[in-house]
């Protein structure tokens, strides 16, 4: 299981990061913090967490308590949301961060989302210091179209991801080609669609044929993908648990294609400070 988890995910040719992770929005206070020691328990080595989201305290306690070593443990956090309150001083931001998560430092810093009244190339650069000092192992962005994304690039040509929503319901093969070709991640958001991919068919009839869930299905096509990593939640230990198993499956090219061909534009995460999205 540990080998199938690094999954081939390498960021900015430097690091390998695992295949499927817990994305821990929604999961707060000691029950998250519980969840968040349990999954590390099953054998999850990616946490994903934001400021945003009002639990990197949560998620410290349970990188303190857990038995998994920190070097084994790839953690990423997320700063600069337009929902936040702004974040002139970066340093002091991700030293506070840090002070949460109980630790020095973290795998991967990313940018919440674009946002038209923070300088992205004062942003960015800040995140270059702060990987510098060797608070972020690697930085990259979340929510940023492929526009942006190019952008982002000119000012730094070595980010290692780029976080967005993707599922068989949404195509984002113009993001995809981009971050292929200058060697970015793509680590997806929401990749069941938040739950409305669970009554497709096409899914349904793939799962009953393998003895899986559709979930299983949904999430095995992501990762299985070049480049791709899933971030799926949870709300219970069992759902931890059914996550983990898609890295024990392999579908088939054909399988992989009918789940492809399921695009439809359906975008669930898109509030009023969205960018301009690629076409989907």
């Amino acid at each position: 299981m540990e080998k199938e988890l690094v999954m081939e995910k390498e960021l900015a040719g430097k690091y390998t990061m695992p295949g499927i992770g817990f994305g821990t929005l929604g999961n707060t206070g000691d029950a998250g913090s519980a969840l968040v020691e349990a999954a590390l328990a099953e054998g999850y080595r990616y946490i994903d967490t934001s400021r945003y989201y009002g639990n990197e305290e949560a998620v410290g306690r349970a990188l303190a308590r857990s038995s998994v070593p920190r070097s084994d443990i790839w953690v990423t956090t997320k700063l600069l949301h337009p929902k936040t309150p702004p974040q002139p001083d970066i340093a002091v931001e991700l030293d506070k961060s840090l002070r949460l998560l109980q630790t020095d430092y973290v795998d991967l810093l990313l940018i919440h989302w674009p946002n038209p009244d923070v300088s992205l190339e004062w942003a960015l650069g800040e995140f270059a210091a702060l990987r510098k000092q060797g608070k972020a192992r690697a930085i990259g962005l979340s929510n940023f179209p492929a526009t942006l994304v190019r952008q982002a690039l000119e000012i730094v040509g070595d980010l290692a991801a780029n976080q967005v929503e993707y599922h068989p319901y949404l195509n984002q093969r113009p993001l995809l080609e981009l971050m292929r070709e200058r060697g970015l991640v793509l680590i997806a958001h929401s990749p069941l669609a938040r739950g409305a991919v669970l009554n497709d068919p096409v899914l349904q009839e793939i799962a009953k044929r393998r003895r899986l869930s559709v979930a299983q299905i949904a999430l095995r096509w992501l990762v299985q993908q070049e480049r791709v990593v899933a971030i799926p939640g949870a709300q219970n230990v069992e759902q931890l648990r059914e996550n983990l198993k898609v890295l024990e499956v392999t579908l088939t090219s054909e399988e992989m294609a009918a789940i492809s061909a399921l695009a439809r534009g359906k975008r669930i995460v898109d509030p009023p400070h969205s960018p301009a999205w690629d076409s989907a």
